[in-house]
């Protein structure tokens, strides 16, 4: 929870203290926490049975210009379209842990009404700007690569968030109010998070080193020299319990460490000055690196091609069976032929119905850190 600053509409049962066990969380060491107790640790592979929604999630005809309307009218600041699979072990988690917390719930139904949407279904929808295509091409088109992926619109049909992947409670109630107090006409989330919550800027150097990290100075140029491998950015924090349980499971296991044996890896502390030569040759630090890819998580690993182009991100809770899957379709170039990680491409299809705003919020294109 963000300091009350931030808030005039506010989780009203525990404005401060839900920001202390947030962090105590975070700085916690990796293995003290019980996995019933953690919500970053769990087993992600698949499934064996379907997850069930929420029964306050709006399943109607998927007319979602109609929906946001209907919301809009009740009071409601606008809607969220959640973007699943019915095996996906992050969606339950989504549904087990946040959607099973009260005050996240009691905000989230006051402010929003949320929308299912199945990324391999082939039925079609229309969207909030009355677009007609298959909940596959939607998915695609918006760039949902990992699910659970919440899109956040605001009462006018605009895109103002979009999270890809799990994130815990506490990051996830910042969102709901990012969104909901409309912060996010004024600053981009990352920012938000930081203004509310001075203590995220922890001091560098505090980082868990790995062995295959390339150490300083970092000149990552791949415009002018073609690298041979792909690149993998790790941008991390001081004091992180979720950089700490990376460290000490995913990044530990065998074939995690085969597959990083074939990527060239560097660390950054993205609240650093340190200087970095990007991909595109231009010179900057980690901090404003980080700022201007709209960075607010930690760990958040981003792939980059032997020509310096950003191939996928992972900025969001992961753990060893999605972070394998990412390896193995970097090492392998699988984004040459799958952009989108999660199958057959239909994106231009489906991204030629979106207006080019859309697209450009849901790909990341985020607002400059202040200077």
């Amino acid at each position: 929870m963000i300091g009350p600053l931030l808030r005039p509409r506010v989780f009203s049962a525990y404005p401060v203290m839900l920001l202390y066990l947030g962090l105590a969380i975070a700085s916690h060491p990796a293995n003290s926490l019980s996995t019933a107790d953690n919500p970053l640790q769990f087993d992600d592979a698949p499934l064996e049975s379907p997850i069930d929604y929420p029964d306050w999630f709006k399943i109607g005809f998927l007319e979602l210009k109609e929906d946001l309307a209907q919301a809009v009218a009740q009071g409601k600041q606008g809607l969220i379209v959640y973007f699943g699979q019915e095996h996906c072990a992050y969606s339950e988690r989504l549904m087990e842990v946040n959607f099973q917390t009260p005050d996240i719930v009691e905000y989230t139904r006051r402010y929003f009404d949320v929308v299912p949407v199945d990324i391999w279904s082939p039925e079609t929808l229309t969207t909030p700007d009355g677009a007609v295509l298959s909940q596959r091409d939607y998915a695609l088109a918006l760039d949902t690569n990992f699910t659970p992926s919440l899109v956040f619109y605001d009462a006018t049909g605009q895109v103002v968030l979009q999270l890809r992947g799990y994130y815990p409670p506490y990051l996830f109630r910042a969102a709901l109010e990012y969104v909901a107090d409309g912060h996010y006409a004024r600053e981009a989330f990352r920012a938000y998070i930081a203004r509310g919550d001075p203590t995220l800027r922890f001091e560098p150097g505090d980082l868990i080193d790995e062995p295959f990290f390339v150490p300083p100075p970092h000149n990552l140029d791949r415009r002018h020299l073609v690298s041979e491998q792909p690149l993998a950015v790790f941008f991390e924090q001081g004091n992180c319990h979720a950089c700490d349980i990376l460290h000490t499971q995913p990044l530990q296991r065998p074939e995690v460490r085969a597959l990083l044996d074939k990527i060239e890896s560097v660390q950054l502390d993205m609240w650093s000055d340190a200087p970095v030569i990007k991909p595109n040759g231009q010179p900057s630090t980690a901090h404003q690196w980080a700022a201007d890819l709209g960075i607010f998580y930690a760990p958040t690993i981003v792939f980059f091609d032997e020509r310096g182009r950003e191939v996928i991100r992972v900025d969001s809770v992961v753990r060893q069976f999605r972070l394998r899957r990412v390896l193995d379709y970097v090492v392998n170039r699988g984004y040459r032929k799958t952009p989108g990680f999660l199958g057959p491409v239909h994106t231009t299809r489906g991204a030629a119905l979106l207006p080019q705003n859309v697209l450009g919020k849901a790909r990341g294109e985020r607002f400059s850190e202040p200077k």
